[in-house]
């Protein structure tokens, strides 16, 4: 049986726009685009650990979020859970602690990066 993990993702907006992120070089499947966030620790909820996955990737701690989201996917070597969660508000500056690919996307236009194949679904639902 393929283990499963827990995974956090933040959709964080800034000007009607969400953020994107490039998987760093040296990340497993390295070179696709998502939504930031992390696994979720054994000893910690998801909203821990989106905040704390924020504050360890881009120097941002949320203060304003919800939950939207759940969504199944199956890899080859593994499956995700991953929980969405609207970010509205946060205290910091955006910044790539992981040097990262960064980018602001537009929900009004079509989206030409390649986003990892379980983020497709929310990349649709955000752009309709």
């Amino acid at each position: 049986m393929k283990p499963t993990l827990n995974v956090v993702a933040g959709i964080i907006w800034r000007n009607e726009h969400y953020l994107a992120v490039e998987r760093p070089e040296g990340a497993n499947m390295a070179g696709w685009w998502e939504f930031p966030g992390g696994k979720i620790e054994e000893s910690e909820t998801a909203e821990q650990a989106l905040v704390r996955e924020l504050q360890e990737e881009l120097g941002i701690t949320p203060q304003k979020f919800s939950f939207w989201q759940e969504v199944s996917h199956i890899y080859d070597d593994f499956t995700v859970q991953l929980h969405f969660y609207h970010v509205r508000e946060f205290s910091g500056e955006v910044q790539a602690l992981e040097q990262q690919k960064m980018e602001w996307i537009d929900p009004n236009h079509t989206v030409s990066l390649p986003f990892l194949p379980a983020d497709i679904p929310i990349v649709e639902a955000l752009h309709l």
